[in-house]
């Protein structure tokens, strides 16, 4: 595990958060693997190439939690005991990486469990554990640490291997984990069947993927290959404000409804471009666009699929033409790549991936969404907030450690039309960027 995992939450986290900018020394109090509370026959569980596009490596997320004054708050018995029951039916997550005879990478269901750390700090806020994991075999699926706080409340840090599953089924284990801890069952258990999205027996793409293009890349040689210094922000936006851009984007003629997801895209991508002020005015720049291909795949799958189902809407333009069009035509740009992603489409993506065989070329890494292309995730509708372990719902909650010219956009606790965005950027940008976001 990286250890600027949690380094930059300050960045992130609201200015007016307590503890913000402290040194913070944690106090390691216990460290165990977690295995789960059911002795499981051994197997191996096939990834799918939808799995093998992602990052081979941990998203670390947050939980604050306030304290409700009870005395068995967050209490680590209650924890760990429902983290045993849980991982007997999402039985992967309690497995290491393996690879099979041809080298691919496999999940081996062998239940060694997962690492569970109780922490506490003189601050108010925190930094994980660093945990140096290198041979693939040993290391544990799922990094769990929970910190308490002088102020009596809680931090829950998560560390989710990307191969697993992404985010609806990282949400699906967590707040399976929090029923069980409030003492109910689990009502939907895990589709652990990953062979549901192989290629067709006969593969056959027949649209152009322009997702698994290369990105784009600098015309001009004035951003070296050295690696510049980043920045992480957390910018709020307000009802008001994407009411006044929803207004811009309108169209009297037009019945076309845009989504808040592809407005607010749309002025963070062209922001962006002005941020990054081009040398030259006809530089490439595309835009990552996340969809979850649960119900738009035919037939469609359950909601309860664990596994990798986010395929990527890509949206190319030029620097110039991005930037002199009217607001309302970047919004349908976004629009359109959306909407072609049908069940067709999705199914051509996956016999692509099925005829290309090897697909760690085109697997996305640290620099796919770096200058001059952006990479925007929705939080927006992920049930973050139901992550009741029964002391009562997250007070916040926060992706910590990001590539550069990616961004998350995430809804505020406060459910009052507002949302979020958590970003990185090169910091010779930001403080532009910055303005230029607020800027309506």
């Amino acid at each position: 595990m990286h250890k600027h995992w949690l380094s930059n939450m300050d960045a992130q986290f609201p200015s007016n958060f307590p503890g913000g900018g402290d040194t913070m020394k944690i106090n390691t109090k216990e460290s165990i693997i977690v295995r789960p509370s059911q002795d499981m026959l051994e197997q191996r569980l096939s990834v799918s190439n939808m799995d093998l596009m992602h990052p081979r490596d941990y998203l670390p997320t947050v939980y604050l939690y306030k304290t409700n004054g009870s005395s068995d708050f967050f209490e680590a018995e209650v924890l760990k005991e429902a983290l045993r029951k849980v991982l007997v039916p999402f039985y992967p997550v309690a497995g290491r990486l393996a690879r099979d005879e041809n080298g691919r990478i496999e999940i081996n269901c062998n239940g060694e469990g997962v690492l569970f750390v109780v922490a506490d700090t003189d601050s108010t806020t925190e930094e994980l554990v660093d945990t140096n994991l290198q041979d693939i075999s040993r290391n544990p699926l799922l990094l769990l640490q929970v910190t308490s706080f002088k102020c009596g409340g809680v931090c829950l840090g998560v560390g989710w291997h990307h191969t697993l599953a992404d985010g609806t089924g990282a949400l699906h284990f967590i707040n399976s984990w929090a029923t069980i801890a409030r003492g109910l069952s689990i009502t939907i258990p895990p589709l652990l069947d990953r062979t549901i999205l192989r290629g067709r027996v006969a593969p056959k793409s027949i649209f152009h993927h322009v997702e698994f293009d290369p990105p784009p890349t600098m015309n001009t040689d004035h951003l070296t290959k050295n690696t510049k210094p980043q920045s992480f922000a957390n910018l709020k936006i307000t009802l008001e404000q994407i009411n006044s851009l929803k207004a811009k984007a309108s169209n009297v003629k037009s019945e076309t409804k845009y989504t808040t997801y592809e407005i607010l895209s749309a002025h963070i991508w062209r922001s962006m471009s002005k941020a990054r002020n081009f040398h030259n005015n006809d530089q490439k720049t595309k835009l990552y666009i996340p969809v979850d291909g649960r119900s738009r795949l035919n037939p469609p799958l359950q909601s309860s699929y664990f596994g990798n189902v986010i395929f990527l809407a890509s949206p190319v333009a030029l620097s110039c033409d991005l930037l002199s069009e009217s607001f309302r035509c970047t919004v349908e740009r976004i629009h359109g790549e959306r909407n072609k992603m049908d069940g067709d489409y999705l199914r051509s993506a996956l016999d692509y991936l099925e005829e290309l065989g090897d697909v760690n070329s085109i697997a996305q890494g640290s620099i796919t969404c770096a200058c001059p292309n952006l990479g925007i995730v929705s939080w927006m509708r992920l049930p973050f907030y139901k992550a009741d372990f029964g002391w009562g719902a997250p007070l916040l909650v926060r992706p910590t450690t990001m590539f550069e010219g990616t961004g998350y956009i995430h809804p505020n606790p406060a459910n009052d039309g507002s949302f979020s965005l958590a970003i990185c950027l090169e910091a010779d940008h930001m403080e532009s960027f910055r303005k230029l976001f607020y800027d309506f």
